[in-house]
């Protein structure tokens, strides 16, 4: 038989003390071990082996024991003197195996057990709570399932609500909001699997699960948990939320994380995990669905939007990311095929949109988040952090997104350049549609052609409209001066240093490469352009607009 012995440390494992002198055992046979740390024998045939242990964060000097022969034991001099509170434990049958002891961090009497027999045949569910030191128990098992698979295997406390605790069984993740009194399942996306282990990552906030062959699983940010007010706990419990009311929960503080070169992963591996998005979690809650949209906007310090987002409308708790992004840039709307790609079809909108990116990752700071609702708002305070692991300082980063606003500005006003003459070269071909059912439209044949001729080498300097998504085409064909853009964009953007004085010229030379190119295209609208609307209105025909106001 193995003995039930604790040991402590004070000088960094140098030397170890036994504090469990007193421990007593189911059967009889423990013999006191002293000197340095004892070797043992974990095989789960033997008793007496010391399953779970934990100290008070309450009060210093109080320890708790369970063995996994179903005795609990309590020190209140920091294991100097034991005392056996397993008789006090009602209900409980022996034999059974300790498996969590989990100490209060709001009272130094107040401990929460997880106890399972399942090893003797026993499936039920044994979890209890003291609050004087394991002189009296009360079980708390309500609401847990019943079934072969209902032994408790962990419980856990959360650190910021007193009352809310999570427990882990042979299949599911259970919470309780009053102590234990009863219990609701949070499985979500969980699979059934024994959940061996529940720890919450207190910077983060997060509660990480481990299981038994299904791997560690994490659930970001408690923050909705410990804040649900009675009347949301009751809707949870219910599992109707109607009149419970809205709530936009207080944020949790949001790192804006650089990204980090990884080591690389083997393909299909089963060990490698799933990231949680990036940015921060806005958290709120609908007691009822709204009949309109819900939005969050996102204010800086000085006031300004900066992003709104649209919110998902589901009763009870939402969850919407913010990438730390502002809005992304003008979308090019692209209403012609890739220059010698007929085969290639635009759809039934007829527009091939092209996403320009030009989000700019905003600075470090305090930024505001309001959730509308109707004619309802509330509002939090988010503070976002810069990475920690950063050299570049917030005065770096300052300077790098005052020139990517510029360049992001840029990029806006040549998109909206290129989706005009898009929409003009659409219009040319529409109409030559058209006048192919004429038999005397011959000039004004030639006239479109020649003029979307000309607008199109206005185009092409701004945008490679070679391009078609498919195989290496962005290889093969040059980049235009839009492009160039974009990429001087994202190089700008890289890490947390402000530009370099390479960054500045190279985009300044682009800027006044897209001003010539618009001066070009501003003369081509005013004077070829209203040439050949001039023969439209000739021969009745209505003209070719260039934007709609």
């Amino acid at each position: 038989m193995t003995s039930q012995v604790v040991h402590r440390t004070t000088d960094g494992g140098q030397s170890w003390q036994v504090v469990s002198p007193d421990l007593t055992t189911n059967d009889k046979s423990r013999q006191g071990i002293s000197g340095g740390l004892s070797p043992d024998n974990i095989g789960v045939e033997y008793c007496c082996v010391i399953y779970a242990f934990d100290e008070s964060p309450a009060r210093q000097g109080v320890l708790w024991a369970g063995s996994n022969d179903g005795l609990v034991h309590v020190s209140q001099d920091d294991g100097a003197t034991w005392t056996n509170v397993t008789s006090n434990i009602p209900d409980l049958p022996p034999d059974g195996v300790v498996r969590a002891v989990e100490a209060s961090k709001w009272a130094a009497g107040k401990a929460y057990l997880a106890i399972e027999l399942h090893q003797v045949g026993d499936f039920a569910p044994y979890v209890y709570k003291t609050e004087d030191y394991g002189q009296s128990w009360t079980k708390i098992t309500n609401g847990i399932a019943d079934s072969v698979l209902s032994f408790a295997r962990h419980i856990e406390e959360d650190p910021v609500r007193p009352g809310l605790l999570y427990l882990g069984t042979e299949n599911a993740l259970y919470v309780s909001w009053d102590d234990g009194a009863s219990w609701q399942s949070l499985m979500t996306n969980l699979p059934a699997s024994p959940v061996y282990g529940i720890f919450i990552q207190e910077h983060f906030n997060d509660l990480v699960v481990g299981t038994y062959g299904r791997g560690f699983w994490i659930l970001d940010d408690l923050s909705p948990l410990q804040q649900l007010e009675p009347a949301m706990v009751a809707a949870v419990k219910s599992g109707d939320a109607s009149g419970s009311g809205t709530k936009l929960f207080a944020l949790r503080d949001a790192y804006r994380f650089q990204p980090i070169t990884s080591s690389f992963p083997n393909f299909n591996d089963p060990t490698a995990g799933q990231n949680p998005q990036y940015g921060a979690s806005l958290n709120y809650w609908l007691g009822d669905a709204p009949e309109g949209d819900v939005t969050l906007r996102i204010d800086n310090a000085e006031g300004e939007t900066v992003r709104t987002l649209q919110g998902t409308t589901s009763t009870g708790i939402n969850r919407v990311w913010w990438d730390l992004r502002g809005e992304p840039a003008t979308p090019l709307k692209l209403r012609t095929k890739p220059q010698f790609a007929d085969w290639m079809t635009l759809g039934a909108e007829r527009v091939r949109q092209l996403q320009t990116g030009g989000a700019i990752l905003l600075p470090p700071g305090t930024y505001t988040v309001t959730l509308e609702v109707g004619e309802e708002t509330f509002s939090e305070q988010l503070m976002v952090i810069k990475d920690p692991h950063s050299e570049g300082s917030e005065a770096d980063i300052a300077a790098q997104v005052a020139l990517l606003e510029q360049i992001r500005s840029q990029m806006d006003h040549t998109a909206i350049l290129i989706n005009r003459l898009e929409w003009v070269r659409r219009q040319l071909d529409d109409l030559r549609a058209v006048l192919a059912e004429s038999e005397d439209a011959g000039e004004l044949v030639t006239a479109s052609e020649e003029l979307e001729g000309t607008i199109t080498g206005v185009e092409e300097r701004l945008l490679q409209l070679r391009y078609t998504g498919t195989g290496q085409d962005r290889t093969r064909w040059p980049a235009r001066v839009f492009e160039r853009v974009q990429y001087l964009f994202g190089a700008v953007a890289t890490s947390d240093f402000p530009p370099t004085d390479q960054a500045v010229e190279v985009f300044e030379t682009l800027q006044a490469r897209m001003q010539e190119t618009e001066a070009e295209m501003d003369r081509v609208l005013d004077q070829d352009l209203e040439a050949f609307n001039s023969l439209l209105r000739e021969r009745g025909i209505g003209p070719v607009i260039t934007e709609i106001r």
